[in-house]
Order: structure tokens, then C-alpha cells, then sequence
């Protein structure tokens, strides 16, 4: 909320390379670190759960590991999507616009919403792995790296060559660069290959997490004794 804050008051007196308004070039960025930052929230879930007792009652019930994560992760989705309509109306009021028709609009915040959902699986192994609500802070390292070495403020032209290579393969630059292409919001025109097929990468690198930690997710969960 600071951050639209911020962009709100500061936000006309900055420059997009190539032209554009900085703050609508900043509310996408945000609506992907949204996303990201839900993964804190699934950690502590499935860590309150374990310490709890939540999850040995269900894995002693008759019920499959897949049903259990499952609606752990359709619980999530639905929490993620009623966040961020909250971040887009107050998008709306410091006066962020998307350009390009509500198909193109609803087509980005689907890509966003992938890639909370590929978060969610990553934050159920991570909380399957720590097992209680203290340890879930260390996620906190994993996050603020991920969401601040991304092209959510700045250009990765700007930053030192190797951050600038992690920025610009960063998953959540992905989704951020082909939400403000679909929003019709200006973009830093970056030259590389990544920012060339954002959309393709939006859709590549959650599927790519999905695929590694659903599977992991399940097995721990059905480990969770050993």
C-alpha cells in the first residue's frame, strides 16, 4: 500500500524509458509482488496447520494427499483473487488504467493469477518442510531477493550485469512485463529475449514450478513421518 502511496505522489514526475507514465508502469509490478508476497501467507498456513495437529488428523482420515493439498491450494487461489481486486481498485484510484479492453485486461490478471498459483505450491513444500509458524519467517529471505531483483521499479539495463541477467529470468519480471503489455501499460523495452517473449515465459515458468513442486509437495506430505 506505501508503494501506491508512492506512486501516487511521485509517480507523474517519473520517466519510463521510451516514453510512458512511470505509475502505470509501476502498478503492474506491484500487482505481481502481490502475488509473490501470498507466499508468506501459504508457508504460515501450512505450518500453523502441522504445529496444530491440523494436518495428522488428515493424513490418519481416508482421504487423498491430492484433495488435502489441493484445496489448501483452491483456498489460496480464491484468497489471492479477493486481494488482488483490492490492489487493482486502489490501482484504479491513484489512477492506473489498463488500454487495451477488458479481454486483454482479464487475460493479465489471469497470468498473475498463474503465477500465485504456481507460488502456492512452492509455499505448501516450504511450509510442509519447516513445520512450524517460527520458522516460516525465513521465507522472508526468499522473498524480498525475488521481488526487489525483478523489473518491478526499475529497468535490469540499469542494474550490474550479473543482477541484471537474475532480474531479467525472474519469474515474477515475467508476469510483471506481460501484465503491463496486456494492460497496454508502457514497459522498460528492454532488448533481451525475455522481455521479447514475456507472455510465453509468463506461462512457461509457473508451469515449470508447478510441475516440480506439486509433485514434491505430495510426497512430503505423504512423508511427513519420516
Amino acid at each position: 500500500m506505501l508503494v501506491l502511496v508512492f506512486g501516487y505522489l511521485f509517480g507523474g514526475a517519473m520517466t519510463v524509458p521510451g516514453g510512458g507514465d512511470y505509475r502505470e508502469f509501476l502498478l503492474p509490478g506491484m500487482f505481481a509482488m502481490t502475488m509473490l508476497f501470498g507466499l508468506e501467507s501459504t508457508v504460515l498456513a501450512v505450518t500453523a496447520d502441522t504445529a496444530r495437529g491440523v494436518t495428522d488428523r488428515f493424513r490418519s482420515l481416508p482421504i487423498a494427499s491430492s484433495a488435502v493439498l489441493g484445496g489448501r491450494a483452491v483456498a489460496d487461489v480464491i484468497d489471492s483473487t479477493l486481494r488482488l481486486v483490492v490492489v487493482l481498485l486502489c490501482g484504479l484510484v491513484v489512477g492506473w488504467r489498463w488500454h487495451d479492453g477488458l479481454g486483454a485486461a482479464a487475460a493479465a490478471v489471469a497470468l498473475l493469477l498463474l503465477l500465485r498459483f504456481a507460488f502456492i505450491w512452492v509455499g505448501v513444500y516450504l511450509g510442509l518442510l519447516l513445520k512450524t509458524p517460527e520458522s516460516a519467517a525465513m521465507v522472508q529471505i526468499l522473498v524480498w531477493p525475488v521481488g526487489f531483483l525483478s523489473n518491478a521499479f526499475v529497468a535490469p539495463e540499469t542494474m550490474p550485469a550479473p543482477l541484471a541477467l537474475i532480474a531479467e529470468w525472474n519469474p515474477m519480471s515475467a508476469t510483471a512485463a506481460a501484465a503491463r503489455e496486456r494492460f497496454g501499460n508502457p514497459g522498460w523495452g528492454e532488448q533481451s529475449w525475455a522481455a521479447q517473449h514475456a507472455v510465453a515465459m509468463a506461462v512457461g515458468w509457473p508451469v515449470l514450478l508447478s510441475a516440480v513442486f506439486i509433485p514434491l509437495s505430495l510426497r512430503r506430505y505423504r512423508h511427513l513421518s519420516r
